[in-house]
């Protein structure tokens, strides 16, 4: 199904074409005298009549922001778009097809990522009917389908990543990159609702986390990479310190032996690296017996 636009006329003007009718047959009947009426005279009476209740069964009011899907004896005809009051296709079924913006929170999916741990991840959904025909026609209840496809949607998009990569290598992940992930779900999304006429606005994470049997386990290997990565850093800077301090005193002309450098390296990496504050032990001399 493709939508079409319908045939339509301005209502008010067929309102007042159905009040002319209506007049026009009264004064026929009375003009052909009040006895026994012409049969020419009751036949036009009876046709202005019945125009003017085939024009009052094609009046329709469209508000904003809706459709009007008008079917003929089980054809479509064509779509009303444009607000108003209107004359369309008579004896025609109508039905309304809201055009607004809405959203869908989708419930909270319990699924495997790409590592096979258990996660619990929500999207919420902003779309919009772009198409009343294949809204109407190309499927059974498209609210109820995008639901059903937005939730599908979600949960093969949380199969294919991690919910966090722990290693040093760079790659998308369910945490790190929400942005990507929902513009993959968006596109996603999209061609899976093509067919019942439903144009995705936006996606959006609405909620993810470990799934509760596990969370307390990846909350201490979190804190153990964490604390990893920091002391990679410390390290990193204790050296540089270490250097520094061993530079400065060569250039100050002050020279050190290799035992007082290795111990005075010691030192300063205990130092600098303890997690702690160093309790310093000062060599007053050398006591001989």
């Amino acid at each position: 199904m493709k939508e079409r636009k319908a045939w339509k006329l301005n209502g008010f003007v067929a309102l007042l074409l159905a009040v002319v009718l209506v007049a026009g047959g009264l004064f026929v009947l009375a003009s052909s005298g009040s006895d026994a009426p012409h049969p020419s005279a009751i036949l036009a009476a009876v046709v202005m009549m019945l125009g003017a209740v085939i024009i009052v069964t094609s009046l329709v009011i469209v508000h904003p922001n809706e459709a009007k899907v008008l079917t003929f004896f089980g054809r479509y005809v064509g779509t009303l778009h444009e607000s108003g009051f209107w004359m369309t296709v008579p004896f025609s079924s109508r039905k309304k097809i809201s055009l607004r913006v809405r959203n869908f929170n989708s419930q909270r999916l319990k699924v495997n990522d790409a590592e096979g741990n258990p996660i619990e991840i929500g999207a919420v959904i902003v779309f919009r009917v772009v198409d009343t025909a294949k809204a109407s026609f190309d499927v059974d209840n498209y609210e109820e389908f995008v639901e059903i496809q937005s939730e599908t949607a979600i949960r093969h998009i949380a199969t294919q990543y991690a919910y966090d990569t722990f290693s040093e290598e760079p790659g998308v992940s369910l945490r790190s990159n929400t942005d990507e992930i929902a513009e993959q779900l968006m596109r996603e999304l999209q061609a899976r609702l093509e067919v019942a006429g439903v144009k995705i606005l936006e996606t959006r994470l609405s909620h993810l986390a470990y799934a509760p049997e596990i969370a307390n386990a990846m909350l201490q290997r979190q804190q153990a990479m964490a604390i990893v990565a920091s002391r990679q850093k410390v390290v990193e800077g204790a050296v540089g310190m270490v250097d520094m301090a061993l530079r400065k005193l060569v250039e100050n002309g002050i020279e050190l032996d290799d035992e007082r450098r290795a111990a005075m390296v010691n030192n300063l990496m205990v130092a600098i690296v303890s997690d702690r504050s160093a309790t310093p032990v000062i060599n007053t001399g050398t006591l001989y017996s």
